[in-house]
């Protein structure tokens, strides 16, 4: 029977009290029968923890020493610095309480103090648990790592060397891989970075560091490498050798927008694919589409060193034609972020127009981006004198007049000479070698440069995306300026809201023009 119910008084149960032995507070009652701030001014529960302790810090590298010969990268208030200092103090910390709450108290960057504010719980009398603030004051110690130290005493003293070569008369590939290499700091262990005439070397002071970078490169665009080493001293007698390592990595000659004829035997791995095809993207594999077709395919770097080729015609020999027509376009095809419409077009060479009546009536994969009077850049096979062996293969193969590339935005790019992008790019600190070097020889460079940052602002999905783009702070925004395509398909603002250069990177990008 539910008492409840019955009519019975159920009284309510409250918790007992009692008395402070001390002073008398009435508390809730513990083992030793006093408030908490009479534990505390007779119990010190953080007596014995350590109040001062030191972090070795390299100045040069940003990494902090793990006793014995570990260092870890960590910036100042970090999760990882803050688990570094926990351990300098845990034996003793582990030992004599138990840590609840730990923060860093905010120090001048260059104060060399670094401070905690530990939140610690101990027994104090007859059990009862008490929990008490504390403090703990690093004193950060500067000293070079190895790594640090070696390269200080001899900037040439390393271990591992990373040979990049792309053997392509331009250096728009190692632009693209600069930005990512700065991307993700694969190169951000490197002792010395040199730029040659036919490449970039990379030094670093660990031979894993160098395997590591080999690897990344590896995984962003299609390579083959080979590896050498060379003795430079030994101990027989403790049986101990030093060695120099040198990693060859060789970038496949394809570029985007070159136009290829695949050897029968690779085209026949495809599927009987071209032969006549460009090269879309590049990546860790090679895209190839047929313009006529649209047909696609991808190639690896294992399948194409196995059966190496060349292009056909490369992006210097592009031509200006005009579109006089536009006829017959089918649904477009989306392949890996990139969309195509098959349409056949009547196009004429500019350097014709007006002279002659030579027009080409031909099939495009551009056919969702052209219209009448647009002016688009092609390759001009009627007038081309090509002598690849892969075509003479082919008996019987019949060329287009024209394979058209992509639209040409010269127009709006007169129309914004002189104006100063909202945008920049970081770029590598490079020592220049000196058969690199010469006025002729910088003038190509920057104008490859420029050349690049044009193709970013007029193609840029599936590039843009995979870099770290900045704010110009000298860029004034004007109601008259005209932005190419590029400022005007992607919110560049989004990308940009919160990147942004420090006055010591652009003094150092403004030097390496200036060089």
């Amino acid at each position: 029977m539910d008492m409840a119910s019955s009519g019975m008084f159920i009284p309510a149960q409250t918790l007992g009290t009692v008395l402070c032995c001390i002073c008398g507070v009435r508390m809730e009652p513990n083992p030793a029968n006093m408030c908490a701030r009479c534990l505390r001014s007779r119990v010190d529960i953080t007596e014995g923890l350590p109040r001062h302790a030191a972090m070795v810090h390299c100045p040069e590298c940003s990494s902090w020493l793990q006793p014995p010969r570990s260092w870890i990268r960590a910036d100042l208030e970090s999760p990882t610095l803050l688990s570094l200092c926990l351990r300098r103090i845990h034996k003793p910390l582990s030992r004599l309480a138990r840590l609840v709450h730990a923060e860093f108290i905010w120090t001048e960057p260059h104060s060399k103090r670094i401070r905690l504010k530990l939140r610690v719980q101990r027994e104090a009398l007859h059990g009862a648990i008490l929990e008490q603030s504390h403090q703990v004051e690093f004193t950060v110690q500067d000293r070079l790592c190895d790594s640090c130290a070696r390269a200080q005493a001899s900037p040439d003293q390393w271990v591992a060397a990373v040979q990049l070569r792309q053997h392509v008369p331009h250096r728009r590939t190692f632009f693209f891989l600069e930005q990512l290499i700065l991307r993700h700091g694969a190169a951000a262990r490197a002792v010395r970075i040199k730029e040659t005439s036919s490449g970039v070397d990379f030094f670093f002071g660990h031979r894993s560091h160098a395997m590591k970078f080999v690897d990344f490169i590896s995984g962003v665009v299609p390579v083959r490498r080979r590896s050498d080493k060379q003795l430079v001293s030994q101990d027989t007698k403790s049986n101990t050798y030093n060695y120099k390592y040198t990693f060859s990595v060789e970038i496949c000659p394809i570029c985007r927008e070159d136009l290829i004829c695949l050897p029968p035997k690779v085209s026949n791995s495809l599927g009987n694919l071209g032969p006549l095809v460009i090269c879309s993207k590049v990546s860790n594999s090679i895209l190839l589409v047929d313009p006529e077709t649209l047909r696609t395919a991808f190639l690896d770097a294992d399948e194409y060193w196995r059966t190496p080729f060349g292009a056909l015609l490369s992006s210097r020999r592009l031509v200006e034609f005009i579109v006089l027509d536009v006829k017959e376009k089918s649904p477009e095809v989306s392949v890996s972020g990139s969309r195509y419409c098959l349409a056949r077009v009547e196009v004429a060479r500019m350097s014709d127009f007006g002279q002659n009546d030579t027009t080409f009536d031909i099939k495009t994969h551009l056919g969702h981006l052209l219209k009448e009077g647009d002016i688009v850049l092609g390759y001009d096979l009627y007038a081309a004198n090509s002598n690849d062996l892969e075509m003479d293969k082919y008996k019987g193969l019949e060329l287009p007049y024209a394979i058209l590339m992509k639209k040409s935005y010269e127009e709006k790019r007169q129309r914004r000479h002189g104006k100063q992008r909202k945008w920049k790019l970081k770029r590598m600190q490079m020592e220049v070698d000196d058969t690199a070097r010469g006025r002729a020889v910088e003038e190509k460079k920057n104008n490859e440069y420029e050349e690049f940052l044009r193709e970013l602002e007029e193609n840029p999905v599936g590039m843009l995306d995979q870099m770290s783009i900045y704010k110009n702070k000298d860029h004034r925004p004007s109601e008259t300026a005209s932005m190419v395509s590029g400022d005007d398909d992607l919110p560049l603002d989004e990308l940009i809201a919160k990147l942004e250069l420090s006055d010591e990177e652009e003094e150092e990008d403004e030097e390496d023009m200036a060089e």
